[in-house]
């Protein structure tokens, strides 16, 4: 089981063993096995039973990347039935779509626990990430993060597409590739709303997967932003954004400049180092990319 904050999250369609197979021999960080959005709906229990097949092939202690499950939404007719089976099963955590605020993580949560205590264990290693923007309400409620991390939340992620859908507009971007105002703003809360909440900021997918150089230069945008991943949804995106979101040689360099300064100076608020005046804010940023480094 991989111990590093996930940069790259890809995610593989629940009802094919051919790209699970796949994306088990590339270098995403996370693979997200897929019941919801990328299987029809007479294939859910296939998928299902796929996906436990997958995670009892590959047990936690043995995987090079971590095996997350998205589950269906909590108001639909599978969400029971996918945490029950999958939940004992040791995933490294479960993606909730449509997730509309705190209250639906601690309702999913507890759906976890039950499912563990029926299986007769306890999991306390299963993490949540919310899709928590794909309908209008859901935007209000990300301000809900900022008073409250409910157990197992472990990251945000937000999507464009289904919320376009939702409001009924036609698309999410300008010719330019720049988002309209709703999902750029939409963004921006969901970054802040992961930090404030003290989890991982996870940047949504970039929909053109051959569209390498847009992948790439917005995903170094991402990183300078705030967020730590990005989800994926085909293999060729990965080494893009497992690239974007490593720190550079440069940056890891001056972080250790600054640790080092801060360590010889001893108890006091800021130092100076090539001419810029660097305070605590700066040493906690250094520790924090080098610890990620790690």
């Amino acid at each position: 089981m991989t111990t590093v904050l996930p940069r790259s999250w890809l995610f593989v369609p629940g009802d094919s063993e051919r790209k699970f197979i796949k994306a088990m021999g590339g270098d995403a960080d996370a693979i997200i096995i897929d019941l919801e959005d990328s299987v029809a709906d007479t294939n859910k229990p296939l998928a299902r039973r796929m996906a436990a097949a997958a995670l009892t092939a590959h047990p936690r202690s043995e995987r090079r990347a971590a095996l997350w499950v998205r589950v269906n939404p909590l108001d639909s007719a599978h969400c029971a039935q996918d945490v029950a089976v999958i939940a004992a099963l040791e995933p490294d955590g479960l993606m909730l779509p449509k997730a509309e605020g705190p209250d639906d993580i601690v309702a999913l949560a507890a759906m976890i626990d039950t499912a563990l205590s029926a299986a007769g264990r306890t999991d306390p290693a299963i993490a949540i990430v919310p899709v928590a923007s794909e309908t209008p309400r859901a935007v209000f409620k990300l301000a809900g993060f900022a008073d409250s991390c409910p157990a197992r939340l472990a990251g945000i992620t937000w999507g464009a597409e289904d919320l376009a859908a939702a409001i009924g507009a036609s698309g999410n971007r300008h010719a330019d590739g720049r988002f309209h105002d709703a999902f750029r703003v939409t963004r921006s809360l969901a970054l802040l709303a992961a930090h404030a909440a003290g989890v991982q900021a996870i940047d949504t997918l970039h929909a053109d997967f051959r569209d390498d150089e847009g992948l790439r230069l917005s995903s170094e945008s991402a990183r300078r932003e705030g967020f730590s991943g990005r989800l994926a949804i085909h293999p060729a995106q990965v080494p893009i954004i497992n690239a974007a979101f490593a720190p550079t040689a440069g940056e890891i360099a001056f972080a250790e400049q600054i640790v080092a300064a801060f360590a010889t100076a001893g108890d006091i608020g800021a130092v100076g180092i090539d001419g810029k005046m660097i305070d605590r804010p700066h040493l906690l940023q250094a520790e924090a990319l080098l610890a990620r480094r790690r």
